[in-house]
Formats: structure tokens, C-alpha cells, sequence
């Protein structure tokens, strides 16, 4: 579909916003974004009059497991963990997203288009990442980057799970040397199977070791979820040691180690905000810490970490950082580019800028204001949800049926 969303404030967020503005989209990409005298609107595209409306890109969930832990199904709907294995590696979020998760339609409702889902945080090395698109009909219609990344958990979580179990890793000490031993074993592996690639002779290949070289290649991120300060002190000691790109998940004392992180330029992906300190790791939370952080130097992404925040209240926690010390414009950056630049996914989503997939929103008013809604949602250049704001009755587009 060919759309035009036209009058609208274009806020691109790369970029100046526009009063009055134009976004061009064609066969699910942005061609043209500025005024009505700059974008020349082409016959039978279809218009949509955003007058007195704000135009932004969607928002990123960059750390979410919809889809993999589904609202009201309970345990059969619960997939977000492997608790099998200490080094799940080779398990993919992939494998288990159900898009019929009514979280779906909730992201779209908060004009979230995107989302990075990872495995949870049961695992000392919980599996691979995926980006997909918060609507479609099977996941491999969603997906917009396969492999993304690797989820891996330091403190409480993982020593909790398999200290119940009498088993390694059941202290701090064990989970990062489960990691250590797992790296190691990937870095003989990679050089084994490089030298018989080299020889021309058969390798034998193992998914968990094939999947952590391809983090120690830098093909793959590494996302830590940690939230103490001497976790992510074991973090970064441990992204050092081993060469790969480390991204900090939750990073909840983060602020204190805010010039830290900025000298060796490692992004956070910090939140879910709304929660009470329900355990230890937590004591020292603060919604002033995105802040701190990104007047810092540090490169901020926020997140739901849903289902523990509805996905759909992504933005409210931006709003919140803002009233306890964030920028407002570093703010709406922390819902759109940098989450997409943090797990390099910048070349298809997070900026209103010709080349990206079409996936915009448009607002009510400023969608900092808590009492904006998103009232109309594209994601390439595809309608799938409107809120129609005189009979307060929302309408999502049925992914399981195209008129022809």
C-alpha cells in the first residue's frame, strides 16, 4: 500500500521536526519525509490527513517476551525459559512465539511496531534473540532480523535456579564461570573448525559452540542482563576478556557506574521501570537512573521488559525519565533510534527517514503527554490498528485475512 500521511508534526527524531509535514510511503518503504512543498504526493496514493496530529516513527521494545510468555495462558503459554541447561545457546525465541499473544495488539495500542524478544533470564546463556514486527500471521512473516543477538544472565536469576537445583552455577562465581567455560569451549571449537575448513576435511557442527562464535566473530551482540553494580563490573570484565559486543540489559545501578560505561561506550537498555524492589538486585532502583546515564554519555534504550510492564505502557516510562531528569528529546530517542542503533537495526526501523521501512504512528498530540493515544499505526506502510476517538472503540487489522 502506497500511503501518504500529510499536515501532520513530522517528528523523525533524526532529524528537526516539521509543522506541517509529509511522510511518503511506497511498497512498505519511506521515500520522502518534509513539508507539502517539498514531497510531491503522487496520483493514487492514498492520503491520510494527520492535521493537528503528531507523526513519529514506532516505537522499539528492545527487550521483551511477547509472544514466548503469553498474557492469560499462564503455564501453557509461558515459553521464555529453557531451565534445562546452564548454556542454552542454541535455543531461539524464534521457536517459540505465538503471535496470537494478545500482547501484540497491546504494543500496537501504545504505538509499538517493533520488537527484539529474547529468552528470560533463567540461564546463565538464555538463547537467541529475534526482531519482529508486533503484527502478522506466523512469525516468519514478523521477523525483520533473524539473529540479533545472545541473552545471558549474571546475579540472583540463574544462581537462584539452579541453586534449587543442587547444581552449577548456584553462586555469582559459578554463572560467570559457566560463561568463561563456555567461551572457551567456543573459541577451541571456531579454531577447529576453521582449520579443517582450511584442510578442506568434514566438521562436525554443534549449534550452542556455532552460535557463541558467532558472538566472539561480532556477528552476533551480547545482551547481559545484570542489575547490581558489581554484576556489570563482571560484564564488562567479561566482554574484555573475550572480545564481544556487550549491551547491558536492565542495568539497573547503572547510574552509578555511568562514567564507566560511557568511556567504553556500552549502550543500556535499562528498565521495566514500574516495579517495586521485589528483590535484592533491585534495592537501589531509581527512574532517575536513565537520566544520569544519558547525561553521562551513555547510550539509553528503555524497555517494559513485558509481560513484567505492559508492553504498551513503553512510553509512560519515558515519561516518567523525563519527570525525574531526562531529556525529553534523549527520551523519545530512548523508544526509537537508539534501541535500533544499540542492536544495530538502524538501517530498517527507528528514524522517519527515506530508505527505513514504513512503520509510523500518528498521535493525538505529544506522545510524552500521558493522556495522547496513538490513533492510527502503519507498519510498512500497512494500516493494522486505529482508535477512533469519538466512540473511544479501537480496530486492529485481522493479520489472518486480506481483502482481496
Amino acid at each position: 500500500m502506497d500511503v501518504a500521511i500529510t499536515g501532520g508534526y513530522v517528528v523523525p527524531v533524526d532529524g528537526e521536526p516539521i509543522d506541517g509535514g509529509t511522510v511518503l510511503i511506497r511498497d512498505g518503504k519511506i521515500t520522502a519525509v518534509g513539508t507539502a512543498a517539498d514531497v510531491d504526493v503522487p496520483d493514487g496514493v492514498t492520503e491520510v490527513d494527520a492535521s493537528g496530529r503528531w507523526v513519529v516513527p514506532g516505537f522499539i521494545e528492545s527487550h521483551a517476551h511477547v509472544g514466548v510468555r503469553e498474557d492469560g495462558e499462564g503455564w501453557a503459554g509461558n515459553d521464555t525459559n529453557e531451565m534445562t541447561d546452564p548454556n542454552g545457546a542454541r535455543f531461539r525465541a524464534l521457536d517459540g512465539i505465538n503471535p496470537a499473544d494478545l500482547g501484540f495488539t497491546d504494543a500496537l495500542s501504545g504505538g509499538v511496531t517493533s520488537s527484539i524478544i529474547k529468552p528470560g533470564s533463567g540461564n546463565p546463556i538464555g538463547g537467541a534473540t529475534v526482531a519482529v514486527k508486533n503484527w502478522g500471521r506466523t512469525v516468519d512473516e514478523m521477523v525483520f532480523r533473524e539473529s540479533v543477538s545472545v541473552k545471558s544472565a549474571l546475579g540472583e536469576n540463574p544462581k537462584r535456579v539452579y541453586g534449587d537445583k543442587g547444581k552449577t552455577p548456584s553462586t555469582r562465581l559459578g554463572v560467570a564461570a559457566v560463561l568463561r567455560e563456555a567461551f572457551v569451549a567456543a573459541q577451541n571449537y571456531k579454531a577447529q573448525r576453521d582449520h579443517k575448513a582450511d584442510k578442506g576435511e568434514p566438521f562436525e557442527r554443534d549449534l550452542t559452540l556455532e552460535t557463541l562464535a558467532r558472538v566472539l566473530d561480532g556477528e552476533l551482540l551480547w545482551d547481559q542482563h545484570t542489575h547490581r553494580a558489581d554484576d556489570i563490573a563482571t560484564a564488562i570484565r567479561l566482554s574484555e576478556e573475550f572480545g564481544y559486543q556487550l549491551v547491558v540489559n536492565h542495568g539497573t545501578e547503572g547510574h552509578l557506574l555511568a562514567d564507566l560505561l560511557a568511556e567504553k561506550n556500552i549502550p543500556v537498555i535499562f528498565g521495566p521501570m514500574f516495579t517495586t524492589r521485589v528483590k535484592v538486585e533491585l534495592r537501589n532502583r531509581t527512574m532517575r537512573a536513565a537520566g544520569i546515564m544519558a547525561k553521562a554519555g551513555v547510550k539509553v534504550a528503555i524497555t517494559t521488559d513485558h509481560p513484567v510492564v505492559p508492553i504498551h505502557f513503553l512510553v509512560h516510562q519515558a515519561t516518567l525519565a523525563v519527570k525525574e531528569g531526562m531529556d525529553r528529546t534523549e527520551a523519545l530517542r530512548a523508544l526509537t533510534v537508539n534501541p535500533a542503533q544499540i542492536l544495530r537495526l538502524d538501517d530498517q526501523v527507528g528514524a522517519l527517514k527515506p530508505g527505513l521501512d514504513g512503520d509510523v504512528v500518528v498521535w493525538s498530540g505529544d506522545p510524552l503527554d500521558v493522556m495522547s493515544r496513538a490513533l492510527r499505526v502503519f507498519i510498512n506502510g500497512k494500516e493494522v490498528y486505529s482508535y477512533d476517538e469519538e466512540t473511544s472503540e479501537a480496530t486492529v487489522q485481522n493479520p489472518y485475512y486480506t481483502k482481496p
